[in-house]
């Protein structure tokens, strides 16, 4: 019976977590998606301006031109190719859910970040409530991987192992697939999507698994590459799962 209920336990916990994380997304998106649009047309009609008149702007006009650009790229408003782009959002629901993800886990790579007031503070109450609940279901899983640990062991043990050796055994292949699984096939991927050398893939998952995450090297960002629909939801999952995977070594 405690079994079970431990099991019934743990799918509303991951269905719960989920269901947070895609209500997030959906609200991020609400909040923020109108703002972003002005703000890619106001960039589209600076950039029209510059073109008709750049012959003879004065410094002074140069210089504020270069500002007004500088901003706009540090919202995440790239200037570049033509007007199709004004309507592929940032805040699409692939992009708002991975943005959800990387709140609660304090990844924060500061790429995507809300701009209106209400998109601020939803955030603040989003991460409030979303960063403990985060906590609660990586210990979930990782306690559910530590079962397996334990499984690995007692067939060990029966098999005549000892138990020292057997401890250092399981913490072995633990890190040994987890890093396989999580460092060195993702690296092979993100090289194939995003045309990252692999040492640049071994760095972005690193920094992203360790919640780092500068911002440096962000994936589905680049402009003018042609990703698949749900890549970023898939990298969201990926790093939810290593996160797990990372708080099962500290377990163990």
């Amino acid at each position: 019976k405690a079994m079970c209920s431990g099991k019934l336990q743990t799918g509303l916990l991951v269905a719960g977590y989920f269901v947070y994380l895609l209500v997030g997304a959906a609200v991020f998106q609400v909040l923020e998606r109108t703002a972003e649009k002005q703000e890619k047309m106001a960039a589209a009609q600076m950039k029209e301006a510059f073109l008709q008149n750049f012959t003879h702007l004065t410094v002074a006009e140069m210089e504020q031109f270069m500002k007004n650009l500088t901003e706009a790229i540090q919202n995440g408003v790239y200037p570049v190719g033509n007007e199709s782009q004004i309507e592929d959002s940032s805040w699409d629901f692939s992009n708002s859910f991975f943005f959800a993800g990387t709140v609660v886990s304090t990844i924060g790579y500061g790429t995507l970040h809300p701009k209106t007031a209400g998109g601020q503070i939803f955030c603040v109450f989003f991460a409030l409530f979303g960063i403990p609940l985060n906590i609660v279901f990586l210990h979930r899983v990782g306690k559910m991987l530590s079962l397996l640990c334990k499984k690995l062991g007692k067939f060990l043990h029966e098999k005549g192992m000892r138990k020292k050796k057997i401890k250092f055994l399981t913490l072995l292949f633990f890190l040994a697939t987890g890093i396989l699984v999580f460092l060195c096939l993702p690296s092979v991927f993100f090289q194939i999507t995003e045309g990252w050398s692999y040492s640049e893939g071994i760095y972005f998952a690193f920094i992203t698994l360790s919640t780092i995450g500068f911002g440096d090297y962000v994936v589905g960002k680049q402009p003018g590459r042609n990703y698949f629909s749900y890549y970023r939801m898939l990298v969201a999952i990926w790093i939810l799962f290593g996160l797990a995977w990372i708080a099962l070594l500290f377990n163990l």
